[in-house]
């Protein structure tokens, strides 16, 4: 029942209702995880996501390992370095590692060389994350956003004054009560419209049928970006035409991390009803324990 209400609750609501202290509460909750942890079989999953959480405030972050097969957690370790990701991969046997068939990550240069240096043939396993690639052009609008509003301000004019999330939303999630509002910018002569527009057409880049038809799109896109005379948009471009190769790899795997991206908001919420994690160990373990797909319960004898 315990195990049942911390899935639900926040440890200081279970412990409240159950008549526990707060230190009894946790400890039921590192058991269920220790005993998942110790009947987990020993794998290495052909498919994995890799992603960082950040654990508080100061950078101070996780690496998270996903199963995107099993859709669960398969690994927490400290940091967001080379040798954090290092650890997981030397779990494993060089072996066991060359069962691996595709890794979804993003751009971070620490996860790309933990990747190459320990699972064989990396290169045509590496798939730079969609969402991730996007964010790269989502970044360089809102660059562009923040510098023309700065600009219009200075001449008395307010045309951008709250619709930051207008321009940093995909299209269809713009709410339906600021759509007027949002196609009246569009109309205007404005710098962040021709950087939104260039976000917007990536998102075109994964709806290619074909590798080579990906190349294409590419092509024009760039010099789409490159001559838009905006240094935000052009920075981000040159960054995804040097990391290309491992995007198209897409068109190998046909696989995304948005598992990861719909774990780290369940982690999000996580951490709210909690009102946030001080203990490392702690977080980690409601990590494992919420999302880790983990066999939890006692096993009782007749």
């Amino acid at each position: 029942m315990i195990i049942e209400l911390e899935k639900e609750c926040s440890i200081e609501a279970v412990s409240r209702l159950m008549g526990l202290s707060w230190d009894e509460g946790w400890g039921v909750m590192g058991r269920a995880v220790r005993r998942g942890l110790a009947r987990k079989e020993r794998r290495i999953p052909e498919r994995i996501g890799v992603d960082e959480k950040s654990f508080a405030k100061r950078h101070k972050y996780e690496t998270l390992i996903y199963d995107l097969d099993r859709r669960c957690v398969e690994y927490v370790t400290d940091g967001r370095t080379e040798e954090s990701l290092a650890e997981y991969y030397l779990r494993f046997e060089k072996e066991e590692r060359k069962e691996i068939k595709v890794v979804a990550m993003d751009m971070w240069e620490a996860y790309i060389g933990a990747t190459k240096a320990h699972v064989p043939d990396a290169e045509k396993k590496i798939v730079f994350d969609k969402f991730h690639v996007v964010q790269y052009m989502t970044k360089a609008v809102d660059k562009v956003r923040k510098a023309e509003n700065a600009e219009l301000s200075g001449q008395g004019n307010d045309w951008l004054k709250n619709t930051k999330w207008l321009w940093l939303a995909n299209e269809e999630n713009i709410p339906q009560w600021r759509r007027p509002e949002f196609e009246e910018l569009k109309k205007r002569d404005l710098k962040v419209g021709r950087a939104w527009a260039i976000k917007e057409n990536l998102r075109n880049f994964w709806d290619c049928k074909t590798k080579q038809q990906a190349k294409k799109f590419f092509k024009k896109w760039y010099w789409w970006a490159t001559h838009s005379r905006l240094k935000p948009v052009i920075d981000a471009a040159r960054t995804l035409k040097n990391h290309l190769k491992n995007i198209l790899t897409y068109f190998d795997h046909h696989v995304t991390n948005a598992l990861g991206e719909s774990i780290n908001s369940k982690i999000e919420k996580i951490k709210k009803t909690a009102c946030g994690y001080r203990n490392r160990d702690h977080y980690k373990t409601a990590i494992y324990f919420h999302c880790g797909g983990l066999d939890l319960y006692p096993k009782f004898n007749p």
